[in-house]
């Protein structure tokens, strides 16, 4: 039982970090534009990564529980491990500034802990080929949604004095900061739903069938809320300042095309990166300006970040796992 507990503290010391990581993407915009305060900003976006909770399912947290490794072979040091690999792996990129999937170091710890007790056999790789596809696939649409958005949204205000355009687009910049904080509650907070239901099917606390208890659901969307009300602010400043100048305009456009593109995701049950459909979405925007109002150096330092998470997190599993399973063998 007081291994269950650990690995279940654990998991909610993941989730917080998740929220902190990810506290960039719901707020960087409506922080960049001035319509909110950082610190209005991070309450906003905790309020509605907690409502999320009320508003989806629990298909991705399935497809994580048991669509990424063979339940067969997960015992609690495999669960640990890909755990300890993720936090080790998204508190140092939050340190850094480093906006990482913090999705696909949970992701990649997992499969990484497995592969390091069973082999490839471990991995149930149609689960994880959908992952892949999206980490392209989610910021590719982003963007264009985003540039798509953003032209037809123009040439809507094109007769529109810009002053009021400012004024109404700020109004509405709550809303999409609220559609978008609502999307990366119900998408992110299930992937540590995903990991605690997994650990109490394993030791026997569910029964013969897999289900996700509703306290799970309450837990994980508040620890994420919570992470999110501390906020990361270096990578808040990275991405809401340093990848484009963004107007209340601009903000509204890359927030709500890259929360329609995430809950789509959540509704068919793909855990996503909230912080590649984002990045997308505000490089779409910048785009309708000119290709040379994104800063590609700061771009191409977020997509090194994305591409290495994964192996990164699972090398981290990997190893923890090796070194869970000797102190076990001493003891």
């Amino acid at each position: 039982m007081e291994i269950v507990i650990l690995i279940i503290f654990l998991a909610l010391v993941f989730d917080f970090y998740n929220g902190m990581n990810d506290a960039a993407n719901s707020i960087a915009t409506i922080v960049s534009t001035r319509v909110l305060t950082p610190f209005q900003a991070v309450a906003w976006a905790a309020f509605f990564n907690f409502a999320a909770a009320f508003a989806f399912g629990v298909s991705v947290a399935t497809t994580i529980g048991k669509g990424l490794v063979d339940v067969n072979i997960v015992d609690n040091f495999v669960i640990a491990s890909g755990v300890i690999g993720a936090i080790i792996l998204t508190a140092s990129a939050t340190h850094f500034g480093l906006p990482i999937s913090v999705s696909h170091a949970i992701i990649g710890g997992y499969g990484g802990a497995g592969l390091i007790k069973a082999g490839i056999e471990a991995l149930i790789l149609s689960g994880y080929l959908k992952i892949i596809i999206f980490i392209f696939l989610a910021p590719i649409l982003g963007m264009i949604i985003a540039y798509i958005f953003s032209v037809l949204t123009l040439w809507i205000v094109r007769n529109q004095p810009p002053r009021k355009v400012d004024f109404y687009f700020r109004k509405l910049q709550l809303l999409s900061a609220a559609v978008y904080s609502l999307s990366h509650g119900s998408n992110d907070a299930q992937k540590t739903i995903g990991i605690i239901t997994v650990v109490l099917f394993t030791n026997q606390m569910l029964g013969e069938t897999f289900y996700v208890p509703f306290w799970v659901v309450i837990l994980s969307h508040t620890v994420i809320a919570m992470g999110t009300l501390f906020g990361g602010w270096k990578v808040i400043k990275t991405l809401g300042m340093r990848v484009t100048k963004l107007t209340p305009f601009g903000g509204f456009s890359a927030e709500t095309s890259a929360g329609l593109t995430i809950m789509g995701a959540t509704i068919f049950g793909i855990p996503v990166s909230t912080t590649h459909t984002i990045t997308g979405a505000i490089i779409g925007v910048g785009a309708t300006k000119s290709l040379s109002a994104v800063r590609w150096g700061v771009a191409k330092n977020i997509l090194w970040a994305w591409i290495l998470t994964i192996p990164l997190s699972a090398v981290c599993a990997m190893i923890t796992y090796q070194v869970l399973v000797y102190i076990n063998s001493i003891f």
